[in-house]
């Protein structure tokens, strides 16, 4: 079974969306965030103290949109994966690195300095910069959705929507929804819709409560 170590809304859920989605049977190990300082045992997992850390047979793997790629080529059988020989198989790759390395980044930055680093740690200008460096990209997702609606690559829903969706869910969290353009928050509702994201907000909580993890 594949095994999952995850910590609520963070860039693990790209995983847990791509497993719900899927239908795939799931261990799913929940940790507090984030789980280098308060589960240091977890380095012994992974020396990173990062989170995902998923494991499948003799597999091990670290990055949440490689894990989700992955997870729909081998698991998948045809469905959110993109063969090679599909003509769309260039900008589908292209989008599903786009949402962790190009809009996920901006935000972790966002997230250390306006939450996560003690008060006068903090630096409101850093994070006030890399919120607009993050909404301007969005530009390039709205102009694809304007192509190819009502996903990236038009009607199928792939882990390309999976890892795009994930830096809007994570835009939640951070209140930029109020400056979204109708586009982007038309297409931050459907994936909200869809039964596998609902699932994976539900797997989440219940294996939360049942481990204990606030």
């Amino acid at each position: 079974m594949i095994k999952l170590y995850h910590c609520m809304n963070a860039r693990s859920f790209r995983a847990l969306w791509t497993i719900e989605e899927l239908g795939l049977e799931c261990d799913l190990q929940m940790l507090p965030f984030p789980p280098r300082m308060f589960k240091r045992e977890y380095l012994d997992i992974n020396p990173l103290g990062t989170i995902p850390a998923l494991f499948d047979g003799d597999t091990f793997m670290t990055e949440s949109a490689a894990i989700a790629q992955y997870l729909s080529a081998r698991h998948g059988d045809g469905k959110l994966d993109v063969p090679v020989s599909d003509a769309r198989y260039g900008p589908y790759l292209n989008w599903l690195h786009f949402g962790e390395a190009t809009l996920t980044f901006p935000q972790t930055l966002v997230l250390r300095y306006t939450r996560l680093e003690p008060e006068e740690r903090r630096v409101p200008q850093v994070a006030e910069d890399y919120k607009k460096w993050f909404l301007g990209r969005l530009r390039a997702v709205e102009r694809a959705l304007e192509k190819r609606s009502p996903w990236l690559l038009g009607d199928t829903f792939t882990a390309a929507d999976v890892s795009v969706g994930y830096a809007l869910m994570l835009a939640d969290q951070l209140d930029m929804t109020d400056e979204f353009t109708s586009g982007i928050a038309a297409y931050w509702k459907r994936l909200q819709e869809r039964p596998g994201f609902q699932q994976a907000l539900e797997h989440q909580t219940r294996a939360a409560r049942a481990q204990g993890i606030a």
